[in-house]
């Protein structure tokens, strides 16, 4: 597994992300999802990531910087196919190294709940995220929760 920085213009990339804005606004209720649009993840505060074995995607993720020391993992996604093989946790770790760099000394995340959401949850908790109030701006409700973990700088 190799995961590179950018892929939004790969059509296998915007497939993935289409995808996931169809499930999040399906199993989340009016004005809870935060998913990021292909715009909206290609902007300067924002770190894309593709993580892919040969040709083929295996997932996504995303960074953002909510402040100098706070960054925000978005848009991870795993393709079908790859669930199961450790993509996500790559993932994580390719951003948590990443904001370490940076001199984050937190990475935040929120997410939704219920069925489509429980293996991310069990992902997050694995890692080291716990249970957080919301941040920047997010409104909290019944749906969504949200996660924050500290980093040590490297």
């Amino acid at each position: 597994m190799v995961i590179r920085t950018g892929g939004l213009d790969d059509p296998q990339v915007i497939a993935l992300l289409e995808l996931h804005a169809r499930e999040m606004s399906d199993h989340s209720p009016p004005g809870t999802c935060h998913f990021l649009d292909l715009s909206g993840l290609k902007t300067p505060d924002i770190t894309f990531l593709s993580a892919w074995d040969g040709n083929a995607l295996l997932g996504v993720g995303a960074l953002k910087q909510l402040d100098p020391l706070t960054g925000e993992v978005k848009s991870m996604r795993t393709v079908k196919t790859a669930q199961g093989r450790g993509v996500g946790a790559a993932m994580l770790d390719h951003i948590a190294m990443l904001a370490r760099q940076r001199g984050y000394t937190a990475l935040k995340l929120e997410t939704g709940t219920g069925p489509l959401f429980e293996a991310a949850h069990g992902l997050y908790r694995r890692y080291g995220f716990t249970p957080c109030p919301p941040f920047a701006g997010y409104v909290e409700t019944e749906f969504n929760r949200f996660y924050g973990m500290p980093l040590n700088v490297a």
